[in-house]
Formats: structure tokens, C-alpha cells, sequence
């Protein structure tokens, strides 16, 4: 398993109807950053991580 640059990362608790993580996530898109959102179970939070480009890593 490859590490991963964590761009940003939220609460999973977020108030009903916000999805803050998502809408990082959309900024940085906007701005040409490949991003994706994940759910890191352990610490119940939701981070924002930079996509890896192709043929790096397995």
C-alpha cells in the first residue's frame, strides 16, 4: 500500500445537509487538483487526498 498526500480532512459529524469535505473537494477540482474523498474508519473522519497519477505505484 502507497501513502497518500492528505490535502484536507473533516469530522464525520458534520451537521445534517453539510458536506464540507465534499465541497473542499470541488474547490481543489476547480482549481485542476485530481482529488477524492475517503472515510478513514479508525478516526471517523473524512480527508481529502490527492489522486496519484497513473503508473505510479502499485
Amino acid at each position: 500500500m502507497s501513502a497518500r498526500e492528505i490535502l484536507a480532512d473533516f469530522p464525520a459529524g458534520a451537521p445534517r445537509g453539510s458536506w464540507p469535505a465534499e465541497e473542499r473537494a470541488a474547490e481543489l477540482r476547480s482549481q485542476g487538483q485530481p482529488v477524492t474523498v475517503v472515510m478513514d474508519l479508525p478516526s471517523d473522519r473524512f480527508l481529502v487526498v490527492a489522486d496519484q497519477l497513473r503508473g505510479e505505484g502499485v
